[in-house]
């Protein structure tokens, strides 16, 4: 897992079509039900660690957290500690034991081991489903999406912190990625992960998530785009044009004109008839939406 403490931390949204792929990818194989088991996330109190715990039962006991988390149970997670350049590795293989080291400077950090450990124990848990994204780094953004969306990866972004002479942040996400898909996850179980901020920055980048998520519920033909997106639609609409940035697309056929746009919570396309108001189900992650078409 990338993470460093340095003067720069990359911002904004770099990755977001990465990211939406992985949460397409998450729905499609775990299905709409499978995501649904994981409506609760990572208790803070789980995962506290104090400087007076001992340091290796503590580890275990919060790597136990996130593979109960994960439901891995018959995976049995081994964490030692050692210099190294990167945050942590894990070695992946067929198990029953994986074993994961972190960099030796957790051991002065201990409030940041169970963000370290959600990334390294997603990374197994998404070895075991058999789901992967080629390349190194979108394999690591599917697994901080993976992480963040299935309810452990809050503490990925917790970590990050600024001040005046020092950045730390651990993986591939920005922390305003990180924001965004907690923030999907939020409107998707109504977990509200802001309560459990202990750093003020990552608060701020999740509010920056939170601000692009809503927006994806307020694009043409959803009903819920404001009145000037909605005279661009129409327009767009007379001229058979396609929505540029909004993302949606009009298609002529036989059974007349249909609209198709991407479903805010899990990114597939959506296909309706050309035909005033209307309800989209998606039949991907069920998520229902009303559209002005």
């Amino acid at each position: 897992m990338g993470g460093s403490v340095a003067d720069r931390v990359e911002r904004g949204f770099p990755h977001l079509e990465t990211v939406r792929a992985a949460l397409t990818a998450l729905y499609r194989r775990l299905s709409a039900d499978g995501v649904r088991g994981f409506d609760l996330s990572v208790a803070p109190g789980d995962v506290a660690f104090s400087d007076t715990d001992d340091l290796y039962p503590g580890v275990q006991r919060v790597a136990g957290v996130m593979v109960r988390h994960l439901r891995l149970p018959e995976a049995r997670v081994i964490v030692s500690f050692r210099e190294m350049t990167h945050a942590a590795n894990v070695e992946l293989s067929a198990g029953p034991e994986y074993f994961v080291e972190l960099n030796a400077r957790f051991k002065r950090h201990r409030g940041d081991i169970g963000a370290a450990l959600a990334h390294e124990v997603t990374h197994v848990w998404l070895h075991r489903l058999g789901l992967a994204f080629p390349g190194t780094r979108d394999n690591e953004i599917l697994t901080d999406t993976a992480a963040a969306y299935l309810g452990a990866g809050w503490l990925l972004l917790d970590a990050f912190r600024q001040d005046s002479l020092t950045s730390q942040k651990l993986g591939y996400l920005t922390p305003e990625e990180f924001g965004y898909v907690l923030a999907k996850r939020a409107r998707r179980c109504g977990e509200d992960p802001a309560v459990w901020f202990t750093s003020p920055q990552a608060y701020e980048a999740y509010v920056r998530g939170r601000e692009l998520a809503a927006r994806d519920e307020a694009v043409p033909p959803l009903a819920a785009a404001p009145w000037w997106e909605r005279r661009r639609y129409v327009r767009e609409r007379r001229r058979g044009e396609a929505g540029g940035g909004a993302g949606y697309a009009f298609e002529a056929g036989g059974s007349g004109l249909r609209v198709s746009f991407p479903c805010p919570t899990c990114r597939v396309r959506l296909r309706v008839p050309v035909r005033g108001r209307v309800r989209a189900r998606c039949g991907l992650c069920g998520a229902v939406w009303a559209c002005d078409t």
